[in-house]
């Protein structure tokens, strides 16, 4: 049953982008419209909702957007609404619209954002995971992060034709400040030899064990990745640490950076971005706020915003011992 007190909803994505923020954006968009709700896009994230940067949509304005990447209505860090005197003219700017209802699209600073926001002045907020580092509880799988896996390893399997062709140890540095979801993945579908997260210590030691036992059994070259958060460092300087005790090894650095978070979505991240788009919004409209919404085992869940940033999402053990067990 409609919450009946929505009837004006605005949409904005913040934070760094991913892929499928578009796809996530349409739905939202359709999704108000086929309920009868006025949809307001607000561009540049929180400091558009300050800025008063909103402007009423329709169908047409979404149409052609679903393959693209990043967000077509930008993003951003906003320092402002860290502080009360921003969030308060904010809320103000919102009045003025007459916006009862909002849907965040980013990561767990927009949540925590969110989270302050409805806590003083009570406006309904249901949050979108997007964010190709995949570490927000209360989900699967964060809008982005499949798109992100499949760009680095198109750069992990050109890089190993290299390492192949020279005989070389190439140490490449994937995002993940605080997980290690994307190093892992890409480590599997990659054929890594070694895979540094965060969630599972390595020492330096033990990377240069498993290098030479590669070498023991004939390997001429290798993969290790690393998540840019792993406590031994970043690439380059694990890489400087191991040549120290393994001089003869021609070993290179590749860090993948920024190129992990644009490209055109795949079809999981614009399925995912659609479907939780639509039940962003059909949760605003009954009754649903200060939530995040996400799919677990394909069913449609809502989690409270403080549990979305605070719980903890570990890696599978699995999928740590698959890697263990495909270099033996």
């Amino acid at each position: 049953m409609r919450h009946s007190k929505i009837k004006n909803i605005g949409v904005f994505t913040s934070g760094g982008d991913a892929p499928g923020m578009n796809a996530c954006i349409r739905s939202v968009v359709r999704t108000g419209l086929s309920l009868g709700l006025n949809v307001y896009a607000i561009r540049h994230g929180y400091d558009g909702i300050i800025n008063g940067e909103m402007e009423q949509i329709q169908s047409f304005h979404v149409s052609n957007i679903l393959q693209k990447g990043g967000t077509i209505l930008k993003s951003a860090r906003s320092e402002m609404f860290m502080t009360r005197e921003g969030r308060t003219k904010g809320h103000l700017e919102l009045k003025k619209k007459k916006i009862d209802g909002l849907v965040a699209i980013g990561g767990d600073g927009t949540f925590t954002g969110a989270n302050i926001f409805y806590n003083e002045y009570g406006i309904p907020i249901v949050g979108v995971p997007a964010t190709i580092d995949n570490d927000l509880y209360g989900c699967d799988y964060t809008i982005g992060f499949d798109t992100a896996v499949n760009t680095a390893l198109g750069a992990i399997d050109k890089i190993r034709d290299t390492a192949n062709s020279h005989d070389r140890v190439f140490f490449i540095e994937v995002m993940g400040r605080h997980s290690g979801y994307i190093a892992i993945h890409c480590g599997i579908g990659g054929g890594a030899e070694l895979v540094m997260v965060p969630e599972d210590i390595t020492s330096i030691q033990g990377v240069i064990d498993t290098l030479n036992k590669g070498r023991d059994k004939k390997k001429t070259s290798a993969i290790v990745i690393v998540a840019e958060g792993d406590e031994q460092g970043n690439a380059h300087e694990i890489a400087n640490r191991v040549s120290e005790q393994l001089p003869k090894l021609d070993i290179r650095v590749s860090t993948l950076g920024h190129l992990q978070r644009g490209g055109s979505p795949t079809s999981h991240d614009r399925i995912l971005g659609s479907r939780l788009g639509m039940a962003a919004v059909e949760g605003l409209v009954n009754g649903g706020k200060n939530v995040m919404v996400g799919i677990i085992e394909s069913r449609v869940v809502y989690t409270d915003f403080e549990s979305a940033i605070s719980g903890v999402k570990p890696i599978n053990d699995e999928l740590i011992r698959l890697v263990k067990v495909m270099n033996t």
